[in-house]
């Protein structure tokens, strides 16, 4: 099984948010269906990037660095900044 650190922007209003699952595609269901407590008045959401371990306790630990580290959250941001800056659909 593989599990996911993702991260999400909304395209309401261009909120990021962090989290893990081990089912991608159905997470980012479940926030834009308003099952998530803090996503829901944020939606819609869109996937901008995210990474798979194949342990548990690694993702975990990436998505604690990512929510609670602010350099490594500038990081990644800095890393993928021009994926940041195009529209869903743009080439």
């Amino acid at each position: 099984m593989m599990y996911h650190v993702y991260l999400l922007r909304s395209k309401k209003n261009g909120t990021f948010y962090i989290g893990y699952t081990n089912n991608i595609v159905r997470r980012l269901k479940e926030h834009n269906s308003g099952l998530i407590g803090y996503t829901n008045k944020y939606m819609p959401w869109e996937i901008v990037y995210y990474e798979s371990f194949l342990s548990l306790d690694d993702a975990k630990r990436r998505e604690k660095s990512l929510k609670y580290f602010g350099k490594a959250y500038s990081g990644l941001k800095l890393r993928i900044k021009e994926s940041l800056n195009k529209k869903e659909g743009a080439g």
